[in-house]
């Protein structure tokens, strides 16, 4: 774990937390003018504890619709009020169903949930099939055609490493001056209509995963050569895909410390 000062008042102490959530009915986990981001609820159930509101630090954004496993978060608050062991139990009491702190513990000031991090890992599910199972609405992208597994695994295999990256990202505003990242590994499963793809690196930059998915499925499903991820690649950034996964399949799975 790497470290990185981030002042606490006095007398506070640092709390890290792991979140699962279905993301179909919130706005992203960033918090929102709106207030229906995964991070105001968060905040909403820590206020209504403590009585005044504290800033919930998240190791990065998810978009709308997107879920997460494993999303990690950090608060400071005083170690009065509510015992450690109360935390969970009290904050999963005033979150909604689709939100649930999975544990609580204290770290040190030293640790920040976006900063400390050194990797993250993401799933993307598939459901290929004629039809959408019901139970898989929401929560797997629903691609019916056939699909070459040994193409996937191909491009796969192209898109890991350390590239520019640029031209799997899309444009959130703010441009990013460094678009390298390290793809460790992209592994590739299927049982039955499920196939899912494991992505794991050392950052990933707004959208790459759902760009790369659904670059990736234009190759497997024989839409466009393998030759032209590797163009996609070598552009710098300067060439883009617009072939973009939707949110409903993607989870965060973990955050590498």
């Amino acid at each position: 774990m790497t470290g990185h000062d981030s002042p606490i008042a006095p007398g506070f102490l640092r709390v890290r937390l792991c979140v699962a959530y279905d993301g179909r009915r919130f706005q992203g986990w960033q918090s929102q003018a709106e207030g229906e981001a995964v991070q105001d609820h968060l905040e909403r159930a820590v206020a209504r504890l403590l009585g005044f509101r504290v800033v919930v630090q998240g190791a990065g954004r998810t978009d709308a619709g997107v879920h997460a496993l494993g999303q990690v978060a950090h608060m400071d608050v005083p170690p009065g009020p509510v015992p450690w062991e109360k935390w969970k139990p009290a904050l999963n009491a005033f979150l909604p169903v689709e939100v649930r702190v999975l544990s609580v513990r204290r770290v040190s000031a030293r640790f920040h949930a976006r900063f400390s991090a050194r990797g993250k890992e993401y799933v993307y599910r598939i459901w290929n099939d004629t039809f959408l199972h019901p139970l898989e609405v929401g929560r797997a992208w629903h691609l019916p055609g056939t699909m070459d597994l040994n193409l996937l695994e191909q491009g796969a295999r192209c898109l890991a490493g350390t590239h520019d990256f640029g031209g799997f990202a899309a444009n959130r505003g703010t441009p990013v001056e460094n678009t390298v990242r390290t793809v460790d590994r992209i592994v590739v499963r299927r049982r039955g209509a499920l196939v899912v793809l494991n992505f794991r690196g050392d950052g990933f930059l707004y959208r790459m995963v759902r760009l790369m998915t659904g670059s990736l499925m234009r190759c497997a499903l024989g839409r466009l050569p393998l030759e032209w991820l590797g163009e996609i690649l070598e552009g710098g950034g300067r060439v883009k895909t617009s072939f973009s996964a939707p949110a409903d399949g993607l989870y965060l799975k973990r955050v590498l410390y």
